[in-house]
């Protein structure tokens, strides 16, 4: 595979029709992709991606409320001295690549087929169209 990614919709956020078309289109290009569903605690996106040896945590949120959530993945791979090791894309409705930025998340995915372009470039791997 092209590479491993953790995906997952975040805590308290139980909408997951567009984190399975990420994971579907993922999968699609080469990657493995590890779902962990919806309503992932912030924790389990690190531990998994420690345990599998993943190099993306993508987290998905359809609710303004529950955008947090993705600071605090951030935040835990800051704590774990992970960030550069373990990348972070992040996508849903209320997402945004200002709000990318403001929480140092290294990608921002607008759509599923954006997030497989923004996953391989955050990988290092070129892909067409």
């Amino acid at each position: 595979s092209l590479g491993k990614v953790v995906l997952g919709t975040v805590r308290g956020d139980l909408h997951d029709i567009g984190k399975n078309l990420v994971g579907v289109m993922l999968t699609g290009a080469g990657f493995e992709v590890i779902d962990l569903g919806h309503d992932v605690v912030s924790e389990r996106f690190v531990d998994t991606a420690l345990a599998e040896n993943a190099s993306i945590i993508g987290m998905s949120a359809l609710l303004t409320t529950t955008m947090p959530r993705m600071r605090e993945v951030v935040e835990l791979l800051k704590q774990r001295n992970l960030p550069g090791r373990i990348r972070t894309i992040i996508g849903g409705a209320p997402v945004s690549a200002e709000f990318a930025r403001e929480i140092g998340a290294d990608a921002y995915g607008y759509d599923a087929a954006n997030a497989v372009v923004r996953v391989s470039s955050l990988l290092g791997i070129r892909v067409s169209g």
